[in-house]
């Protein structure tokens, strides 16, 4: 069973490398995902590559939290997670739009 406060402190002493992975790593699939609407492809793609995207999203909120539980209040942190929101807002809203966008495109056929 994995205990909180071990992956807390494993999240806090490992920052730079974590955060020197999940930036670019979030920076890199969101591109993605929105390249692969632009391009119109398949649905199944678009969700496969948001949820990538969303994981690693997440994962960097989860890492800002544990620098929040300790009370470090800085700027780093709260940049970081609004990068890590704004990454989730993106993937979610590509899904979504697409999904719209399908929708539209199927009515105005019928």
């Amino acid at each position: 069973m994995l205990e909180f406060n071990a992956l807390a402190e494993f999240s806090r002493s490992n920052c730079i490398a974590i955060c020197a992975f999940l930036v670019p790593a979030n920076l890199i699939t969101t591109l993605v995902t929105m390249i692969l609407v632009v391009l119109r492809r398949p649905f199944h793609q678009i969700c496969q590559a948001a949820r990538i995207a969303c994981i690693f999203a997440f994962v960097m909120v989860l890492h800002v939290y544990s620098w929040f539980a300790v009370g470090v209040v800085m700027a780093p942190t709260f940049i970081l997670l609004s990068l890590a929101m704004t990454c989730l807002l993106i993937n979610t809203g590509a899904v979504v739009y697409h999904r719209l966008y399908r929708l539209h495109r199927l009515h105005r056929y019928v």
